[in-house]
C-alpha cells in the first residue's frame, strides 16, 4: 500500500511539473508583468496545488518508509517526466537517455528490495 502512495506522490509531482511547463510555454521574456501573469495562471496554480498535496502525502509516506528507500524511489519521477516530455511536448529522447532511465529503474528496484 505504501508503494502505491509513493507512486501517487511521484505522479502528482510529475503532473505539477507538466502544468508548470505549460504555464511557461509561451514566455519569451521574463519581467515583472510576466511573473504576475504567471502567478495567476491556472496552469501555475494547478501545479502549485499538486505540489502542496504531494508534500502532504510525502509526510505520510515518510512515516511508513525509511528515508533511504523513499527518497531514492522518487527518482522514478525523472522517468515519468521524460516519458511525458516525449508524449505531450514531443521532445526527443536520445538512446543514452533511455539507458540512463533503465539504470535509474534498476537502481530503484535494488533500493526497494
Amino acid at each position: 500500500m505504501v508503494y502505491l502512495l509513493l507512486l501517487f506522490n511521484i505522479l502528482m509531482l510529475v503532473s505539477g511539473q507538466v502544468l508548470w511547463k505549460m504555464a511557461v510555454a509561451n514566455v519569451e521574456k521574463w519581467d515583472v508583468q510576466t511573473v504576475l501573469a504567471l502567478i495567476i495562471s491556472p496552469y501555475f496554480i494547478g501545479g502549485a496545488l499538486l505540489y502542496v498535496m504531494a508534500t502532504g502525502l510525502w509526510l505520510v509516506i515518510l512515516t511508513k518508509l525509511p528515508l533511504s528507500v523513499a527518497y531514492p524511489s522518487q527518482s522514478l519521477s525523472y522517468i515519468f517526466g521524460a516519458i511525458v516530455a516525449l508524449m505531450i511536448f514531443k521532445e526527443t529522447l536520445q538512446p543514452v537517455q533511455w539507458v540512463g532511465m533503465a539504470i535509474i529503474v534498476f537502481g530503484v528496484f535494488l533500493i526497494a528490495k
